[in-house]
């Protein structure tokens, strides 16, 4: 490939990273970048600058990757849903004892329902009990 097809192509997998915030396509990208320079520097055969491509984005993503994760403090942990247990959230809607409706909580409408034996009006607080998938 001509050496500003790779930019181009880093340059993009840039702007997805921007996008999914997945910390993953930006190695990529500068993989990307790095052969198209070494391209125009060095003229380069298809075959070599796939296999630099290769080589250069699973070295960046195995051996940067999870340390700069660690530095920058970026967690995927599924389980932080789990600390939601507790929080304070305010019904969205009047929502029946023993019945489902909406609340919300940390700027996000959930679904919830209401094990209380009184009914929330709309506006009322509550507190979360449990999780159960993605209601509470």
């Amino acid at each position: 490939m001509s050496w500003w097809i790779w930019i181009l192509a880093g340059l993009a997998l840039l702007g997805l990273e921007l996008a999914s915030g997945s910390f993953f396509m930006v190695f990529l990208g500068i993989a990307a970048i790095v052969v198209g320079l070494l391209d125009l520097l060095f003229g380069m055969s298809p075959v070599l600058e796939w296999l630099l491509f290769t080589g250069l984005s699973a070295g960046l993503v195995l051996l940067v990757r999870k340390p700069l994760l660690g530095k920058f403090h970026i967690k995927n942990d599924p389980r932080d849903i789990d600390k939601m247990v507790g929080l304070a959230a305010v019904a969205t809607e009047a929502i029946p004892p023993g019945g489902n409706g909406r609340v919300e909580m940390r700027g996000t409408v959930w679904t919830a329902h209401n094990d209380g034996a009184e009914p929330l009006a709309a506006g009322d607080r509550c507190r979360v009990d449990r999780m159960d998938g993605l209601s509470l």
